[in-house]
């Protein structure tokens, strides 16, 4: 299968070409950065020029291909709603072309969007928020709508996606910590993040594509909550760095847009995605990557 990627040169989106690669699929690679453009031929991927903004290079690259993964979004928070409504936009232009054929589309979402029961684990299965209560749920609005007209579309939502380098929300924590030159958790650190290592995750989106199940929704999650005290007090160890608690009162000051995240709890179960895919994750856990973060990474 001929697969486009968007986001081919980011961080899951070079994992998940790598993955479909070596599992004999070719890949077609959204790239707007000649210097990223050369790190992405390196895989073997092929690279088509274009960006979000340019819709033609994005039904260019369905046109060409038998099935899509979208992991392109811009994460500049300080315009969060307008960049979830501009993802909304590119769902739409993807399933228009896609409109009438069985070629699947992955769109990337991401656990916090399930509607869930206080301290219990959201599921596949469960409502969905509002776009009008946390906008990122806008991909899934316009993966629901696709649906309804026959596009055979499915959501990948993703935890805090990890290596030694990188992991999710987590690195822009690390990066206040720097700054403050303090670790900071809110209140007593039992809010929970699920998590996932980047290789595990990237072999889900190859199997959710190659199941192209219309409809479904998946959860890239191998732990189901790592406690925010248990990762300041390992990244604090890590960075050399003072831990405390901080009030919610305290925490738009320490945080800053993070503070909107900061102290959710939001565990999400995988019992679904594992059986219907057969995805069994194997790689490190949260903790034992940071235990290892690369020194570049701090």
């Amino acid at each position: 299968m001929r697969v486009f990627v968007t986001g081919a040169t980011g961080f899951i989106g070079l994992a998940v070409a790598k993955e479909l690669i070596s599992a004999g699929h070719r890949v077609l690679g959204l790239c707007r950065s000649p210097q990223k453009a050369a790190e992405l031929a390196a895989t073997g991927a092929e690279v088509l020029e274009g960006s979000l903004e340019n819709l033609d290079s994005l039904k260019e690259g369905v046109r060409r291909s038998d099935g899509v993964i979208h992991l392109a979004f811009n994460h500049d928070f300080s315009r969060f709603a307008a960049n979830c409504e501009d993802d909304r936009r590119v769902i739409v232009a993807l399933g228009a072309e896609l409109g009438g054929s069985a070629r699947p589309l992955v769109v990337t979402s991401g656990t916090g969007m399930a509607s869930t029961v206080p301290g219990q684990p959201a599921k596949e299965d469960g409502a969905t928020v509002s776009s009008k209560v946390i906008p990122r749920a806008a991909s899934e609005e316009a993966a629901a709508s696709l649906a309804k007209d026959g596009v055979n579309v499915s959501v990948v939502r993703l935890p805090q996606v990890h290596d030694t380098a990188k992991q999710g929300l987590v690195s822009y924590v690390i990066m206040i910590a720097r700054e403050k030159g303090v670790y900071a958790y809110l209140g007593d650190g039992q809010n929970r993040w699920p998590a996932a290592h980047i290789l595990d995750v990237a072999r889900l989106y190859r199997l959710a594509l190659e199941k192209a199940q219309p409809g479904a929704i998946y959860h890239a999650v191998a732990e189901e909550g790592v406690r925010q005290r248990d990762i300041a007090e390992v990244l604090g160890r890590r960075l050399s760095l003072p831990v405390k608690s901080i009030t919610v009162e305290e925490a738009p000051a320490y945080f800053g847009w993070m503070a909107m995240f900061a102290g959710h709890d939001m565990p999400a179960s995988s019992e679904q995605t594992r059986r219907r895919l057969g995805w069994q994750p194997t790689g490190p856990g949260l903790l034992t990557d940071l235990e290892n973060l690369q020194v570049s990474a701090t």
